[in-house]
């Protein structure tokens, strides 16, 4: 089916401008506090708000997977890799496999 001229809206548009809409509610002066910032940086409200909390979510991500250890866990931790304990028997029976494997091979 042809269409005649363009229309204002097509699928092509659809694709390239694809987004997804996020509204809040906040305080007059909250949002007084958002516009002088974005001003201060030169950018709109709406995308001083997307920078800011895509900066917020990257790194409460990058918090939540972070290993942290107490000063006891530390400790433990290197102690076991500056003297790790004697390999278990099935272990010292795996690498003599591999050794045999390998000079097999």
């Amino acid at each position: 089916m042809d269409t005649y001229g363009r229309l204002p809206y097509d699928a092509r548009m659809s694709q390239s401008a694809a987004t997804s809409r996020l509204e809040a509610r906040i305080s007059p002066d909250l949002h007084a506090l958002l516009k002088r910032a974005a001003e201060l940086q030169g950018r709109t409200v709406t995308d001083f708000v997307v920078a800011s909390v895509q900066r917020a979510a990257q790194d409460a991500i990058e918090n939540a997977q972070l290993l942290r250890l107490s000063a006891a866990d530390q400790e433990r931790f290197v102690s076991a890799l500056l003297a790790p304990p004697e390999p278990a028997p099935a272990l010292e029976r795996a690498f003599a496999r591999r050794r045999t494997l390998i000079a097999d091979a």
